[in-house]
């Protein structure tokens, strides 16, 4: 009798144990209950912005332990590199990932979200936009497109590309053809560049063959890949980009619709993948100039002349002027970055540059 109470209660433990089991262990993963798609500007397999893209997706779905799945979708499936917005604001995608600057022909107000010319650098810019208002400034704009817009990997200070002839002052720019985008392409227009924008795959070829003379592209990062070095021996130092930050574009609608703690899951994907982004760039640039100093040693990294700086700086606060005064939402913007920075750039001053000042003499 005792023996048969023995083996009812173990059977009733094991019972209960596998109840228990089902209802608090994690469970296997299901089929997920929202399927996403992702438009990129990039290329398949393209290194460091397409990893932050890819990172985030893994992030979501083991996150939500498989309840939310999103699927990449490269430039060489959707065909529209340049029209990540329309696809996401239609839809047609539920996210995206790009650069806000992209947008400057559709609405101007877009391309202070990614960088300005004699701008804040990266850690500048990712306490304005988290905790000095730019968050909210970008939703402002975004709202009207009814997209969300997050930070979506920085890519630190770009340099300021790569040259077949050196520039020795501003008469070297008169005529010089060149491919640079953002409000940096609007500076370099005004002082005689002519200013085209050419399709990353064939950036190597047209400064090969002359089309250009001359191309802006990240830095040693993305640089060394596309083999630049090989064809130019001048490469300049940064003005234009100080800051490049990438951005997750979402559909407002879609994201409204899902589930509190997916969003949150969300959120949090974009905003790990972005930093980690920035991480990786600064490491990659870092062993990749290493490697391109030791063996393409006729490589000279220039400065632009004082006088060149000058003309650009005066050429930039006269756009920024210009463009003011035709857009209050504009103003609004580079009024905000401009006081932003004028006190973040104080303990910058002190703190970071000082540093680097004293330790690089």
């Amino acid at each position: 009798m005792k023996r048969s109470a023995f083996r009812m209660t173990v059977c009733l433990l094991a019972v209960f144990s596998l109840l228990m089991v089902g209802t608090f262990a994690p469970q296997a993963e299901a089929a997920p209950k929202y399927r996403w798609k992702l438009a990129m500007t990039w290329p398949t397999n393209f290194p460091v912005f397409g990893d932050a893209v890819v990172k985030m997706a893994d992030m979501v779905k083991e996150m939500s332990n498989g309840e939310m799945e999103i699927r990449i979708d490269s430039k060489n499936k959707h065909k529209a590199p340049l029209g990540i917005l329309d696809m996401v604001k239609l839809g047609q995608y539920q996210m995206g990932h790009s650069a806000s600057y992209y947008w400057k022909g559709k609405d101007m107000n877009t391309l202070m979200f990614t960088t300005m010319p004699f701008g804040m650098i990266a850690p500048e810019q990712y306490a304005w936009f988290y905790y000095g208002g730019g968050m909210e400034l970008m939703k402002e704009v975004y709202d009207k497109h009814g997209v969300y817009s997050y930070p979506g990997g920085n890519t630190g200070n770009q340099m300021g590309g790569w040259f077949q002839k050196e520039i020795n002052s501003l008469d070297d720019f008169k005529g010089l053809k060149m491919r640079i985008p953002g409000f940096a392409g609007e500076v370099l227009s005004k002082l005689g560049v002519v200013v085209t924008n050419i399709p990353a795959g064939e950036l190597y070829t047209a400064l090969d063959r002359g089309t250009i003379d001359a191309l802006e592209w990240v830095g040693p990062s993305l640089d060394l890949n596309m083999g630049f070095h090989k064809i130019a021996p001048y490469y300049y130092t940064g003005w234009h980009e100080p800051a490049t930050e990438l951005q997750f574009m979402v559909n407002q609608k879609k994201f409204d619709a899902l589930p509190a703690h997916l969003q949150k899951i969300l959120e949090t994907a974009m905003q790990y993948a972005a930093y980690d982004m920035y991480a990786r760039s600064y490491h990659d640039s870092a062993m990749n100039w290493d490697k391109i100093a030791k063996e393409y040693p006729n490589v000279k990294v220039k400065t632009f002349p004082k006088e060149v700086i000058a003309a650009m700086k005066k050429a930039n606060q006269e756009l920024l002027v210009e463009n003011a005064a035709k857009d209050p939402e504009f103003k609004k913007i580079i009024d905000a970055q401009a006081d932003y920075l004028k006190k973040v750039r104080r303990w910058t001053e002190i703190s970071d540059y000082a540093y680097l000042k004293d330790n690089l003499e």
